[in-house]
Formats: structure tokens, sequence, C-alpha cells
């Protein structure tokens, strides 16, 4: 029932979208706890009565101002930060592009959204926010994915 010293465990559960097109990445340009400005993929927390495709498009039109179709789960997985032991699990897809929204505000700490080559993402590796983007990234551009059929939101 219990945890270490009676915490009780809980992981925070994020989406992340890989959006291609052209052969780039759509990745967002953000500022983390003290790092400065890390890049990332579209990603974000699981809200409350939130399903994981429904949070996945949520968070890459907040993030990045683009509306898209996801195509597929790339996968899930899971991480512990060690600067803060906060465990975290991780529900990848991969989508296409559909519509921009320039006008549109990005999220609180999202400096800009931007597509870099799969080589430019990787060469910036330092600057990843965790060992979760790339992995990711090289998931799907590998070729990893199960149809979003494999994920099921029960009521």
């Amino acid at each position: 029932m219990s945890y270490r010293e009676g915490r009780f465990w809980q992981p925070d559960v994020t989406v992340a979208t890989v959006v291609v097109r052209d052969g780039r990445l759509l990745c967002v340009e953000e500022r983390a706890n003290g790092r400065g400005l890390v890049l990332n993929q579209p990603a974000g927390h699981l809200e409350p009565d939130e399903g994981l495709a429904d949070a996945a498009l949520r968070e890459t039109l907040e993030e990045t101002g683009w509306d898209v179709r996801l195509t597929a789960f790339v996968g899930a997985y899971q991480w512990k930060a060690p600067e803060t032991d906060r465990h975290y699990l991780r529900f990848a897809f991969l989508a296409e592009p559909l519509r921009h929204h320039p006008e549109r505000p990005l999220d609180e700490g999202i400096v800009r959204a931007l597509w870099l080559a799969p080589a430019e993402l990787q060469a910036q590796a330092a600057r990843h926010r965790s060992p979760l983007v790339w992995r990711v990234v090289a998931d799907a551009l590998a070729g990893r994915r199960q149809p979003l059929s494999v994920l099921q939101q029960v009521e």
C-alpha cells in the first residue's frame, strides 16, 4: 500500500508528440527550472478526466500553436529525474501537422516553436529537457509505432 517512509508513490503522467513535416521535427524551446532554455517535443501533463490522445492534441496546440492529427502510438517510457527523484511515465505519439495558428499565444515558459532536422536536434543533446526527448524521436524515426487503438480509455 505504501512506498518508502509511509509515502505513497505516484509518477507524473505525461504525453509527448513527435510531429514530422518535410523531414523536420516540431520542437519547443522552453525555460526549465534553472537550466535556461531547453529543447523538447510538445509535451505536458495529463489532466484529470482527460484521455491520453486528447492530452497530446491539447499540449501540442498549447505549446506550438499547431493543430495535429495523431497517426500512431510510439510507446510508453519510464524515467526518474536524477535532480528531483521524480518519476515520469511518458506516453508518446506520432503526428502530422494540419493547421498553424500563429496568432495563438504559447504556454507559459515556452519561448518558441521551431522545426529542426533530426541531426540538428540530436546535435543539441545537452539542451534536451530529458533523455526522453531523443529516445522518443529515435524510436519514432526507426519505425516504432502501434495503432492508436492499443490505447483504451474505459469509462
